[in-house]
């Protein structure tokens, strides 16, 4: 297995979630948009300077900053 964090994907990668660190709102915030252990992520597209990226979260995209990104853990596909 490939441990990872959601910001570490290239564009066109996939990933399965495994977990949110920290708690807090923005921890909240992660998991009420669906990132929960288990979702499979794909990461789109980055912005031209690198934040934010586009993630394919459960049908929606779903734009990330990277600080925001790099709480999401998971394991490539």
């Amino acid at each position: 297995m490939n441990q990872t964090d959601l910001s570490r994907l290239r564009d066109g990668e996939r990933a399965r979630v495994t977990g949110i660190a920290g708690a807090g709102d923005m921890g909240r915030r992660l998991r009420d948009m669906g990132l929960v252990r288990g979702t499979q992520v794909e990461c789109l597209l980055h912005s031209p300077f690198g934040d934010p990226a586009a993630y394919r979260i459960r049908g929606a995209v779903v734009a990330l900053r990277r600080e925001d990104s790099r709480r999401v853990q998971a394991v490539l596909l």
